[in-house]
């Protein structure tokens, strides 16, 4: 809820990462927080956010591929909640990654860039890469748009 006028925000677009974060139930979500996710950047048709590969980590040394999924899914359900919200909400239903090379060290970046935005799903292209600006994973998801549930009175 707003801590201003103590009603929920009448579109996700128009608040800043701190508002947006304040108003989600779980913040940034526990997973992220343990994995460092940091936002950059959020709105319907654009999502940035950064990740460090310390901690993040295979047996090997090399950024988990699982980890790039998670900030893949993130980016992907941020952007789609934002354009579901207040009538819908977004569940991600499918998602790919193609892992390209090896990460070992530093921060990876990952873009998601919507591709659909419709009535009843999203679906968003997401590129992650190292601090050299080299492609390190290519992820695609889609979220299905379902009806809100009724506001509590």
């Amino acid at each position: 809820m707003s801590e201003t006028h103590g009603t929920a925000p009448q579109s996700l677009a128009d608040l800043s990462i701190d508002e947006l974060l304040a108003f989600l139930p779980e913040g940034n979500g526990r997973l992220n927080d343990k994995m460092g996710v940091q936002l950059v950047e959020v709105s319907a048709e654009r999502v940035v956010a950064t990740m460090p590969v310390e901690g993040n980590t295979q047996p090997f040394g090399l950024l988990h591929g699982g980890a790039s999924v998670v900030l893949a899914e993130t980016l992907g359900s941020i952007g789609s909640a934002i354009h579901a919200y207040p009538h819908k909400i977004a569940v991600g239903v499918d998602i790919n990654a193609t892992h390209h090379r090896s990460a070992t060290s530093g921060l990876v970046t990952g873009v998601a860039t919507a591709i659909h935005l419709g009535r009843s799903s999203t679906s968003y292209d997401i590129v992650i890469t190292d601090e050299a600006g080299k492609r390190v994973c290519t992820s695609r998801i889609t979220c299905a748009l379902l009806d809100a549930p009724a506001p509590r009175s």
